[in-house]
């Protein structure tokens, strides 16, 4: 049983993660040894969970584990990389070890399916945090960035929007979703799914590309604040599930769509000569992308929005999430 932080990291991380021959020191050393391809650029990236922000005590732990690489994954896709290793600094209030072999067993699923091997990190006493940095390469220079959309690029959605937010609303008890509806969002909320392979055919065909981890709007704000541009969207091509419309009335499912976060869909930019292109390269994909609207010269970062050729206003009480909202930030 373990007892101690040595024995932890031992019993429920050392040996069950997926193991790549390009990893030369792991978990054990004071610090990791991997061997990149030759010609390739690293990709890194971190994010953080956080108990009571990104989650609650209600969560199931092998979500947790999930969701907690899943994030970082889907970061990785949106640059066009290959995930290869990830680092976990893990806080715990206390040694769970229910919870930690559920939580383990969850990361573990993960790495295994996308070959992404755990090659270090830290745990230390405190709330509940998970901090994952994860790393990819690809190709030396075909990173996609978030800067290179330009006027008349079409706009892109890899997948359904809106389904983990209405999850989050039903798990809040502000939404009744019912049978089959009721278990889709909820597993679209705890077990997302990062578009890696979408990511990796969209290099050198994308010209930006990001992740829908704030809200659609927020996101696709970015791009276009990057490219000095503005977006302007026809809503009623916006990929919405039958859980969403059966749901929700229309203009709330749209408003969801537009700024849930954590659907973990890639939104992505696209010259008009790379459609074809895109199309052939996407034939393999379950979950074929949608283009939903195009870039235009206009005020960088504006949306414009549209549904039925008639302009559209978001309700109130809709916005994407911001970690410091105006209102808190000067208090």
């Amino acid at each position: 049983m373990p007892r101690d932080e040595f024995s932890l990291i031992n019993e429920y991380f050392t040996h069950r993660s997926a193991k790549r021959g390009d990893v030369a020191m792991g978990i054990g050393d004071d610090g990791a040894v991997v061997r990149p391809m030759p010609e390739h650029d690293l990709v890194i990236v971190t994010d953080t969970l956080v108990e009571g922000v990104h989650f609650d005590m209600t969560t199931p732990p092998r979500a947790i584990g999930h969701k907690s690489v899943a994030v970082n994954l889907s970061d990785l896709a949106a640059m066009g990389a290959q995930p290869c290793w990830i680092n976990l600094a893990l806080t715990l209030p206390s040694m769970d070890e229910d919870w930690l072999q559920e939580f383990s067993g969850g990361l573990d699923e993960i790495c295994g399916y996308y070959d992404c091997q755990l090659i270090g990190g830290d745990t230390t006493k405190g709330p509940l945090t998970i901090t994952i940095t994860a790393h990819g390469q690809l190709p030396s220079g075909s990173a996609i960035p978030r800067s290179g959309a330009k006027a008349g690029d079409w706009i892109y959605v890899s997948g359904s929007l809106g389904d983990a937010g209405l999850g989050l609303q039903v798990t809040q008890n502000k939404v009744s979703a019912t049978g089959r509806h009721l278990q889709q969002v909820i597993e679209r909320l705890h077990y997302p799914t990062p578009r890696v392979a979408l990511g990796q055919s969209l290099r050198g065909v994308s010209s930006s590309c990001i992740d829908v981890s704030d809200g659609l709007l927020a996101d696709l704000r970015h791009l276009m604040k990057e490219a000095g541009t503005q977006a302007q969207l026809e809503l009623e091509k916006l990929p919405l599930s039958l859980a969403l419309t059966e749901t929700l009335k229309v203009d709330d499912a749209l408003a969801l769509a537009l700024t849930a976060g954590d659907d973990y869909e890639l939104c992505f930019t696209l010259p008009e000569e790379h459609r074809g292109r895109m199309e052939t390269l996407t034939t393999h994909l379950k979950t074929r992308p949608v283009c939903i609207g195009r870039v235009a010269n206009g005020e960088p970062g504006d949306i414009q929005l549209r549904y039925n050729g008639e302009d559209w206003l978001l309700a109130e009480g809709y916005s994407s999430f911001n970690h410091f909202p105006q209102n808190e930030a000067t208090k």
